[in-house]
């Protein structure tokens, strides 16, 4: 599976972005789909998470209330909607899809099978 993550830019403190994840793969809907960031010099940390049908997501905790995943299997994409975005958003976010039975979403970085080449989001104060 190829990912491939749009969205990234640059926004003032409280503003938001909508990053895009477009998937290669035709199966795309047997795959939960997860979002990280890594901020320099950081680990690669969990944001949130969406299972194969959409019906539930995961969100880490920093994130929760500000930040919404969706997935449009039949364009097979997955959105990451980054609302009241904080300097301490600032990271690189990276796209991650994990082949599942159970459906499970999914929360550390070795669960994942396939990752997009990340899209830098800079948040300014």
């Amino acid at each position: 599976v190829q990912l491939q993550a749009s969205g990234g830019g640059l926004v003032q403190d409280g503003g938001s972005l909508r990053l895009a994840c477009a998937a290669s793969e035709r199966t795309f809907s047997m795959y939960t789909m997860g979002w990280f960031r890594q901020a320099p010099g950081k680990e690669r940390d969990f944001v949130g998470g969406i299972t194969r049908s959409g019906g539930s997501t995961y969100y880490a905790d920093s994130v929760k209330g500000r930040f919404t995943i969706s997935r449009d299997n039949a364009k097979n994409t997955v959105y990451l909607q980054m609302n009241r975005l904080k300097p301490e958003d600032t990271a690189v976010y990276y796209c991650a899809a994990r082949w599942t039975v159970a459906g499970r979403v999914a929360t550390q970085t070795d669960e994942y099978n396939y990752w997009g080449q990340g899209t830098q989001v800079t948040v300014s104060s």
